[in-house]
């Protein structure tokens, strides 16, 4: 079977439905993928609901109605067969109706994220050509390359006018000094979330008429140099896509944004701008703003201080862990594996992360740690997450100093 023959089982699986069940991952990628599916649903007149969910289990997909998960299942062998899956993570579900591209021998951490196999199967299913700037938010979230088949979308974004690129500040925000304020994608020590520090280097920047981006930009890599690895500071400037359909036209902020929403337990709000409703649009930024805040402060006041030896951090809010463990990666100080947990009730949620110059397999590595502790875990190479009972922290703690010496 090839790649663009699981792609149309799938579309006409979902064809034959009256009502689907959509559960996207809670990040930008997930509800992307959820979200070109569903447009691609309405215009062929098929009902639906769409929810958002850090996980699902087995247990929760019942007989009475078709599911089709996004960014979600790949890894779980226990899901009913009839389960429609469109993911890129390492797959253990064996049932037909799967898109995966790691099925077909392309490595889904660097290429097709799920929002591009979600946006192939809408092609299948109409004409959604339109939904090619969606599917560049998992591209984006994700942290993928432009190359290969998510090039080939891309491509056909613009022939078609619907992504515009450009160069420029990649950083998020709804105006100059809320992109340096909020910023974690790259996490600018001693910039981010500092009004005061933000204020002065706009102040040093400003020309005659507006602010100078070439001594902004100069001014913030100087004072981040020290502790940004090389890697991340080019995070700031580069290649920029202008959205032409969707609400939010700026590629990286619709994908901060969605993924703030996510994270933070308004996937519905972040769902509502993929299908296009503007009238979140606001509530939708200022959600990404309190999320980011939040993320800056803990690093600053949980995790900024040297992890243990084992390079585990502990922070209190699961909702934020993505994100911290992102920014931490980042930091020049960090060469190994780094993992961040916070509790939630009885469970811990952990995310773990690969710094720039370490090309360590997180997701087989947690995976396997994650069933140790009696949890579960997965991921990519480079980025992955857990969940575990917090009574085996330190049975984590164990397991993840031995796997990172290794």
């Amino acid at each position: 079977m090839s790649l663009e023959t699981a792609v149309n089982l799938v579309a006409e699986q979902i064809k034959r439905q009256e009502y689907v069940e959509v559960v996207a991952h809670h990040d930008a990628d997930g509800i992307a993928a959820g979200s070109i599916l569903c447009h691609a649903m309405a215009r062929a007149g098929i009902r639906f609901r769409l929810r958002v969910r850090r996980e699902i289990k087995a247990s929760e997909i019942t007989k009475e109605h078709a599911y089709l998960l996004c960014d979600l299942g790949a890894g779980m062998e226990d899901l009913p067969q009839t389960t429609m899956v469109i993911d890129h993570h390492n797959p253990r579900f064996t049932g037909d109706f799967h898109a995966n591209p790691r099925l077909f021998g392309i490595d889904g951490d660097r290429e097709v994220p799920a929002s591009a196999m979600a946006y192939f199967v809408a092609r299948n299913m109409g004409d959604n050509r339109d939904l090619a700037g969606l599917a560049m938010l998992g591209v984006i979230g994700d942290g993928q390359t432009l190359s290969g088949k998510n090039l080939g979308i891309f491509n056909e974004g613009v022939g078609d006018g619907i992504i515009n690129p450009s160069r420029g500040i990649r950083l998020a925000g709804r105006d100059t000094t809320e992109r340096w304020l909020m910023a974690i994608h790259p996490y600018l020590e001693g910039i981010s979330g500092d009004e005061g520090m933000v204020n002065a280097i706009m102040g040093q920047s400003a020309g005659k008429d507006a602010v100078r981006p070439d001594l902004l930009l100069s001014l913030s890599v100087l004072q981040v140099i020290q502790n940004a690895g090389a890697g991340c500071i080019e995070e700031i400037y580069g290649d920029t896509y202008a959205l032409e359909r969707e609400v939010i036209p700026d590629a990286h902020a619709l994908a901060a944004v969605i993924d703030a929403c996510g994270k933070s337990g308004h996937g519905e709000i972040g769902a509502s701008l993929c299908m296009r409703y503007s009238r979140d649009a606001e509530t939708a930024w200022d959600i990404a703003r309190a999320h980011r805040m939040n993320v800056i402060a803990a690093i600053r006041a949980q995790a900024v201080a040297p992890a243990t030896q084992d390079g585990v951090y502990e922070v209190h809010d699961a909702t934020l862990i993505s994100d911290i463990a992102d920014a931490l990666a980042c930091q020049s100080s960090h060469v190994l594996p780094l993992a961040v947990v916070a509790p939630e009730g009885d469970r811990c949620h952990i995310s773990v992360r690969c710094p720039p110059s370490n090309e360590a397999d997180l997701g087989t590595m947690i995976r396997s740690i994650a069933e140790t502790c009696g949890g579960s875990g997965g991921g990519h190479r480079l980025r992955a997450g857990a969940t575990i009972p917090c009574n085996q922290l330190d049975t984590f703690r164990k397991c993840w100093r031995m796997a990172v010496a290794a």
